[in-house]
């Protein structure tokens, strides 16, 4: 992917909410709200007829909105389903952050459209957009247990210290290229992150 059709005018971090959940590999999408939040200011507030947390970022001249969804990982489509349908978003203008096993720790890859990989979360937004399929994701590796009977077991667990830190770097270089996403300039960003070892 090189361009985008537009900018992004939603970021959708996925996560499951709670204490219990706080901290684990498949909240990074937790992650990155958090730390763009740290950087520029701004809180999320409850808005229950989208079943999430939103913010406003302002980032330079741009700004876009910032989606928690409060529903579990598997329902996350209830929140961005009928936000993207009141604001009638395009599905190229949303940017889905989520936790993607098929990466090690530390790497993040961006991708426009696909299928959903097995995530169930990106299975349920394909699902509330209508079998769309065309929004962007920011895949934050956390690396694969080894075998698929114990993937679940494996992303609602916290990180070891080593890949924490490593995921965290991660979470922060795609904060820096949050601007260039938000400006549409997807070739500069995919430079950037894709040429994370």
């Amino acid at each position: 992917m090189t361009d985008s059709p537009q900018p992004i005018q939603l970021i959708v971090g996925l996560g499951n909410p709670g204490d219990r959940y706080a901290g684990t590999r498949h909240n990074a999408g937790f992650w990155l709200l958090d730390e763009l939040l740290r950087r520029h200011g701004g809180a999320l507030r409850p808005e229950r007829r989208y079943h999430a947390d939103l913010a406003t970022l302002h980032l330079g001249p741009h700004q876009c909105r910032l989606m928690r969804p409060q529903t579990y990982m598997n329902r996350s489509g209830q929140a961005v389903g009928p936000y993207a349908q009141f604001f009638r978003l395009p599905p190229e203008s949303i940017l889905v952050v989520h936790d993607e096993i098929d990466l090690p720790p530390g790497q993040v890859k961006l991708k426009q459209g696909g299928g959903h990989g097995g995530h169930n979360g990106l299975r349920d937004i394909i699902r509330a957009l209508g079998n769309e399929r065309g929004f962007c994701r920011a895949r934050i590796g956390v690396g694969h247990p080894g075998h698929r009977d114990g993937v679940v077991p494996y992303v609602l667990s916290r990180p070891a210290p080593d890949e924490r830190r490593a995921i965290a770097d991660a979470v922060e270089e795609l904060a820096d290229c949050v601007e260039w996403l938000l400006a549409g300039d997807w070739g500069r960003a995919c430079q950037r992150l894709h040429s994370r070892s």
